[in-house]
């Protein structure tokens, strides 16, 4: 993820927070909400697997061998900072979807008791 879409999704999450912004389907919000939700696991499973590359031995005991080690470990460190912060890209994305919905159905909420109120 690019540092232009971590920022534009930090902004839309600012703007949804403050009623500003929002998704005004209510099934696509839901639908995005559950995949961001799937997202997030398969990036936790990936960084679990990514902590694995930082513990590398069993290349033997010469130079060349501690030099491919720290070059796994160093490759590691780079996906971790990069998957962490895809993990925060969703969230937000998440909040935005979650704060959609919760709108959407405060809408409804609100539009039923206008028409039952005219009854």
């Amino acid at each position: 993820m690019s540092a232009e879409d971590v920022a534009k999704w930090q902004k839309l999450a600012e703007q949804a927070r403050a009623g500003e912004v929002y998704l005004d389907d209510e099934a696509v919000a839901r639908e995005c909400l559950k995949a961001c939700g799937d997202r997030i696991t398969s990036l936790e499973q990936m960084l679990a697997q990514v902590f694995r590359t930082k513990t590398v031995s069993g290349f033997g005991d010469f130079v060349m061998a501690d030099d491919l080690a720290k070059k796994f470990i160093e490759q590691g460190v780079d996906v971790e900072e990069s998957i962490r912060q895809e993990i925060e890209t969703v969230k937000n994305m998440q909040e935005v979807m979650r704060l959609s919905v919760s709108k959407l159905v405060g809408q409804d909420v609100d539009n039923a008791g206008n028409i039952k109120g005219t009854a």
